[in-house]
């Protein structure tokens, strides 16, 4: 079947990229981002604001290969009913913002997949089904890879990233690229989450007026509002696991080396990794597996040669609380009595069901860490980004040239805030500076031996536990973020897995649980998280509410 608001959505990106491109390149003024996005009381006004019934809504992975098998729908129908509800939610309606541009092939793959799917069966689970993926990773097609920065538009990828083959090879449609805190939140010390020169500013789904934390804020909303079955985002400190939680999902920031990183764009190799995004554990273990793998484009993943699976979802078990030692981190639970009531709410709910509570195991008395993070990021964004320029052949081809560009530019690239980690990045020596290499190792020191590890062998712990964020904050582009913090930075440093897990709601926002342990534990915190979303069941849909309901 063929639906007229697909073409509608391909010709608006489509257009708006040509504009900003031509604009870019001839000097002229694009529309004011103001133009990109409308206020709450606007939104208020929209049609269609709040859930409309969807066919697909809250549907799964294996759900819709079921409905394939049978006949009773296929891929390409499936593709064009998610293209729709873009267009009806992200583009229309409560205008999410979370896509910032459809794959305008998308029906097509679809509709060899199907052929494939009559002749030869699946290829696998993920056969036919849509995924979105962070406009950070490159595809070689007609998208555009941009970090959200019009400084990166007008000249695809020439190379899919090792993401995008594992997902072609698996079978998944890229169905579209998602929108993000733009450079992936790694710009100013002030700025908007989930808002980008490119894309706008991303909201949340349960609360308009709320941010959905980032920098995979598009592929938090977005799978979340039903977009699509399943996503890809990246972190390097909190970047999948803080919009998980705060749109409602389930994510996987899995240890350093288990998915490639080449063809992404970079922050810092000693922390970035590209992990899923779903809204079961089931569909996140499922696109874990197909995205795991060795790949000689990255280094870091020939360490996890035997210690990666092509199927995680061996390890989903609901009595997987049973006998599970896990340690509680009480230095985490200072963001308010709100958050610890729905934390240990949960803490009970996991005793019930068999886990040996160990309360308090905190993994540091601070985070004493924060500067020499601060430092490693500084010198390795410098670094690494230096060489996917390099290596892409944008018209700008190195850090300088992006602040060059945004100073430009400025109207449209710094209407709320500027770029100030670039510049000090840009101000950083090489990477055999020692001050870097000194930092670093103090990083994972800390984090590790000192750290994650220390905390487990001492308690003989399964996994560490701790709210994953504070509850979704008010956009602000005039003072910036204002998350009131969270756990994600042990795991972030150390290079070690964390997961997420809707855990409750407070005022009608979403609240997530993390679970984070040892590097390559991936197994153990899938078993613990799945046993746990089973015995909770905390994920209800998003009704994009112009604002909080503070009786939910």
């Amino acid at each position: 079947m063929k639906i007229s608001p697909i073409n509608r959505r391909a010709f608006l990106h489509g257009s708006a990229v040509a504009a900003a491109f031509t604009a870019a390149a001839t000097g002229q003024e694009p529309p004011p981002p103001s133009a990109q996005n409308p206020t709450p009381e606007d939104l208020a006004q929209a049609p269609g604001l709040r859930n409309e019934p969807f066919v697909l809504d809250e549907i799964t992975a294996s759900e819709l290969q079921a409905r394939m098998k049978s006949g009773a729908v296929s891929a390409e129908q499936i593709v064009e009913l998610y293209l729709e509800r873009i267009d009806r939610v992200d583009v229309r309606g409560p205008a999410l913002r979370a896509v910032i541009e459809v794959n305008p092939d998308a029906p097509g793959i679809a509709r060899s997949l199907d052929a494939e799917f009559k002749a030869k069966g699946p290829r696998g689970p993920l056969h036919g089904i849509p995924v979105l993926i962070k406009d950070n990773i490159d595809t070689a097609d007609r998208m555009q890879t941009t970090a959200g920065s019009l400084a990166l538009l007008g000249k695809p990828a020439a190379r899919d990233s090792f993401v995008a083959e594992r997902l072609r090879a698996a079978g998944a449609v890229i169905l579209g690229k998602t929108n993000l805190s733009e450079w992936a939140n790694y710009r100013s010390t002030h700025s908007t989450s989930g808002w980008s020169g490119r894309g706008g500013q991303t909201r949340n789904p349960y609360a308009l007026d709320r941010n959905p934390c980032g920098s995979s804020s598009g592929t938090g909303a977005g799978i979340s509002a039903n977009l699509a079955v399943i996503g890809v985002g990246t972190e390097t400190d909190g970047s999948i696991v803080c919009p998980s939680a705060t749109c409602g999902i389930v994510g996987i920031k899995p240890t350093l080396g288990l998915i490639s990183r080449a063809g992404i764009i970079p922050i810092a190799h000693s922390q970035d990794t590209a992990g899923p995004m779903a809204r079961s554990v089931t569909d996140a273990a499922l696109l874990l597996g197909a995205l795991a793998g060795v790949d000689p484009r990255d280094p870091a993943t020939q360490t996890a040669a035997g210690q990666s699976y092509s199927d995680y979802t061996r390890f989903l078990d609901p009595n997987g609380l049973r006998g599970a030692r896990i340690g509680i981190a009480r230095h985490y639970f200072d963001i308010g009595p709100a958050v610890t009531s729905v934390m240990d709410a949960c803490i009970d709910l996991m005793r019930k069901n068999g886990a040996e509570i160990i309360d308090p195991a905190d993994v540091s008395a601070s985070e004493t860490w924060r500067d020499t993070e601060t430092l490693v990021l500084l010198y390795e964004f410098k670094a690494d980004l230096n060489s996917y320029l390099a290596s892409r052949g944008a018209a700008v081809s190195s850090l300088a040239d992006c602040i060059a560009f945004n100073h430009a530019h400025a109207a449209q690239e710094m209407p709320y805030f500027e770029q100030e980690l670039m510049e000090m990045a840009q101000a950083k020596g090489p990477l055999t500076t020692k001050e870097y290499k000194d930092a670093l190792a103090t990083n994972r020191r800390l984090t590790r031996k000192e750290g994650i590890d220390a905390v487990i062998g001492k308690y003989k712990l399964d996994a560490i536990c701790a709210p994953t964020a504070g509850p979704a904050w008010v956009t602000d582009w005039v003072t910036g973020d204002h998350d009131s913090g969270g756990c994600s930075s042990p795991a972030a440093l150390a290079g070690y897995p964390h997961i997420t897990v809707p855990a409750g709601f407070k005022f009608g926002l979403p609240l997530g649980i993390s679970f984070f342990g040892a590097a390559w534990s991936e197994p153990k915190l899938i078993k613990i998280a799945f046993a746990f979303e089973q015995a909770r069941k905390a994920r209800r849909r998003p009704e994009f509410l112009p604002t909080v309901d503070f009786y939910a």
